[in-house]
């Protein structure tokens, strides 16, 4: 199907899906290490490229396939590389694109296990990073040195939901040749595409929206052919793969994804109102609000204002989780794009490896939590935080 001529939902429903000769309904599970070739003589021409075709499952399967095509057609990217985890796919983007002696030009308000990765791991392959702020251009062409090959941004960022401008600072790469990668898990391409916006890969932590129920592990990198091809090279050898079960939820997960993450989004902007007005709260982060620094930008790059809603306690760390540990519905834990309402504490958990220094100046206070609004009715999710906040 092209998918120029459908919806997102029907993509979501709809694109990649191949049919066996059983012309099963529901996509197939394809559970094999291995394919069974007709001769000697195929089983050359499809290792070697020249037939398409399955081969082995480390790197080509029919269920990763179809999951492949469906999230292409709903980023509207012409390919799509899936991997195990967002971090394998970011990983994957990075080890397939750089190399000894690269450098990039990095948001400094980045998941904590990102941080971990530029600043651990690809140090010993001899690829370094700057950090700036994800919202002053000036900053970010300020850090661009003769070796910079890649720009890489969340946005929203995570936890803060800071807002940066993917169309401007695609355009600043772009004029100096270096690469942009956007991490787009918290909108997904249901609230923005950001290969139309300029950039020129998208990389996804499928574990999150796009499963929806907290089940499965997956990650993916998107983008033109060109670029995903030495993805995909990388996959074959170093084998960082989404199982073909993983693959399967997630196609699943996906056909429901743009009903979710439009009442997501609905109920995120109604509770981040409510606590925008409680006396016990110093600040609400959230993009849908009028008060957030980049609303306007916001309203020109994204649909809605996402899922995530991130508010500072008054008090600290210890009038935080007293909040947390007081709620009775929503669950403490770091996963996010569940159904079920998550609420964290960023600066003890998901940026706990991030050295104070960083989360300080990531914003990260510890008076900050973090909640991943669900599909729960609005009102039990106040009832449950009020909770917390009657104890401070």
């Amino acid at each position: 199907m092209a998918a120029n001529d459908y919806d997102l939902a029907t993509l979501g429903v709809r694109a990649g899906q191949r049919r066996s000769e059983f012309g099963e309904h529901s996509e197939a599970l394809y559970l094999t290490s291995s394919f069974v070739f007709d001769s000697a003589e195929q089983a050359a021409k499809r290792f070697s490229g020249e037939e398409e075709g399955d081969v082995y499952a480390r790197f080509s399967n029919p269920t990763v396939t179809m999951f492949q095509q469906r999230l292409a057609a709903l980023e509207g990217a012409e390919d799509c590389i899936a991997t195990a985890s967002g971090m394998a796919a970011i990983m994957a983007l990075c080890l397939a694109h750089l190399q000894a002696g690269d450098h990039i030009v990095a948001s400094k308000a980045l998941f904590g296990a990102t941080v971990q990765l530029f600043t651990t791991l690809l140090p010993r392959c001899g690829i370094t990073t700057t950090f700036v702020s994800p919202t002053d251009a000036a900053a970010w062409e300020a850090a661009i040195r003769p070796n910079t090959r890649l720009f890489f941004l969340e946005t929203p960022s995570n936890p803060l939901t800071e807002v940066a401008d993917i169309g401007e600072l695609s355009q600043l790469a772009h004029s100096r040749n270096i690469l942009v990668a956007v991490d787009n898990c918290f909108c997904t391409p249901v609230l923005q595409r950001p290969l139309e916006l300029g950039a020129d890969l998208v990389v996804h932590s499928a574990t999150k929206y796009l499963d929806g129920q907290g089940r499965v592990l997956g990650g993916a990198v998107c983008g033109p052919s060109k670029l995903t091809e030495d993805v995909f090279k990388y996959l074959r050898t170093a084998g960082p793969t989404l199982s073909a079960f993983n693959a399967w939820v997630l196609l699943k997960g996906m056909e429901t994804l743009k009903l979710r993450v439009e009442a997501q989004s609905a109920s995120a902007l109604a509770l981040a109102e409510w606590l925008e007005n409680h006396p016990k709260i110093a600040r609400v982060h959230y993009p849908g609000l009028s008060s957030h620094p980049q609303h306007a930008l916001v309203a020109r790059q994204q649909r809605r204002g996402g899922g995530i809603v991130s508010f500072e306690v008054k008090g600290g760390r210890a009038e935080a989780w007293k909040v947390v540990d007081n709620c009775r519905l929503l669950s403490i834990t770091a996963n996010l794009g569940d159904v079920k309402t998550t609420i964290t504490h960023p600066a003890t958990t998901t940026h706990g490896r991030v050295s104070a220094e960083a989360r300080m100046a990531a914003g990260i206070t510890e008076g900050l939590l973090r909640v991943a609004v669900g599909l729960e009715a609005v009102g039990d999710l106040q009832t449950d935080l009020q909770r917390g906040f009657a104890v401070i």
